[in-house]
């Protein structure tokens, strides 16, 4: 099978913002699919060292992803909302909530990331929440970098389309991490990737790629048959040899991936202010899936972070975003290159 995309199959390894570098996206790429590598939460200087770390170990195209959300402006009363929401937490751990670490937020696409874009050129930009303002997209495409951005509703994908996408990512319900929401609303109102997928198929006139819930080659050749153009996997390579999960996320994969009866996995805000979906925990039951107290993207992540900072010291993932998808059946403890080449089996089928 043909690959519109510039790597020789069309197979995007998912970026992974906290569980992956540079390493992942080498791997992905020697075994000839696009391996990606997340931005949103590496400040330029780290941004630039990583790519010149991909370019110096392989001569072949890759993807930088961004996100493309708006900081909310938000007051003193919603944070002390968040806080007082958290703080029988707070008390449990003995953290002060009044003096909590910044940590690192996700930064929308801007100025100086462009500018990094501008000079290593990677042949491949895809976008999370939407796209930038139109003088950046149009900055992007001028320095040659194919378009990608995630539509979770056909409303979102003819946005897309309409607004400079070259492709279309159909990231359907199942899919771990951030949903890529922006003008959708109602995380229950998602729809499943076997849904959404024909829906963009039928209206767009740009090729759709199709991510959540697909781990194996069956579900690439399901995708394939329903009209996607190409497919992206991220739960799968979580427990591969380059991924940086820290070892308490490693072992909870790992438990789900041998026992898949177990994997109990929910749309949740509490941890970001973001719908995404991650193994359900204590914070996730006490607090509630998605509670209207919460603070908004990014910015709850500096309270919810001092939590699982806490109790990742204790040996606990009672507080920890357990990022994972509906299907983690195709996780092996693999290197990225071998399931990679394991999972572009697929496309031979096709042809």
């Amino acid at each position: 099978m043909k690959s519109f995309l510039p790597s020789r199959f069309p197979l995007i390894q998912a970026p992974l913002a906290g569980a992956q570098d540079a390493a992942m996206t080498i791997a992905v790429c020697r075994a000839g699919g696009l391996g990606s590598l997340a931005a949103a939460m590496l400040s330029t200087d780290v941004l630039a060292e990583q790519i010149e770390t991909i370019q110096a170990a392989v001569d072949a195209p890759f993807n930088l992803n961004f996100f493309a959300h708006t900081l909310p402006d938000v007051g003193a009363a919603e944070d002390q909302a968040w806080r007082e929401l958290l703080q029988p937490f707070f008390d449990e751990f003995g953290i002060d909530a009044g003096s909590l670490p910044a940590g690192v937020l996700r930064r929308p696409f801007d100025e100086s990331q462009l500018a990094v874009v501008e000079k290593y050129r990677p042949a491949v930009v895809s976008f999370h929440f939407g796209l930038p303002e139109k003088s950046l997209l149009d900055a992007v495409k001028a320095s040659g970098a194919m378009v990608l951005s995630s539509a979770t509703t056909l409303a979102e994908g003819l946005w897309l389309q309409e607004n400079g996408a070259d492709a279309v990512i159909a990231q359907g319900s199942e899919a771990g991490g951030h949903r890529g929401m922006f003008l959708a609303h109602q995380p229950a109102a998602q729809l499943g990737t076997f849904a959404l997928l024909p829906q963009l198929v039928k209206a767009l006139n740009i090729p759709v790629i199709a991510a959540g819930g697909i781990a194996d080659t069956a579900g690439i050749q399901a995708a394939l048959q329903l009209g996607a153009a190409a497919v992206q996997l991220g739960t799968a390579y979580l427990l591969c040899d380059e991924s940086t999960i820290g070892a308490l996320h490693r072992a909870a994969i790992e438990k789900v991936a041998r026992h898949p009866e177990q994997c109990d996995t929910a749309l949740t805000n509490v941890f970001s202010g973001k719908p995404a979906r991650g193994l359900i925990n204590r914070l996730m039951r006490e607090v509630g899936l998605i509670h209207p107290q919460v603070m908004p993207f990014p910015f709850a992540a500096t309270a919810s972070g001092a939590l699982r900072r806490a109790a990742e010291a204790q040996g606990s993932t009672d507080f920890t975003p357990l990022w994972c998808g509906q299907n983690p059946s195709g996780c092996k403890a693999v290197s990225a290159y071998d399931l990679t080449r394991e999972l572009t089996a697929a496309f031979s089928r096709q042809d």
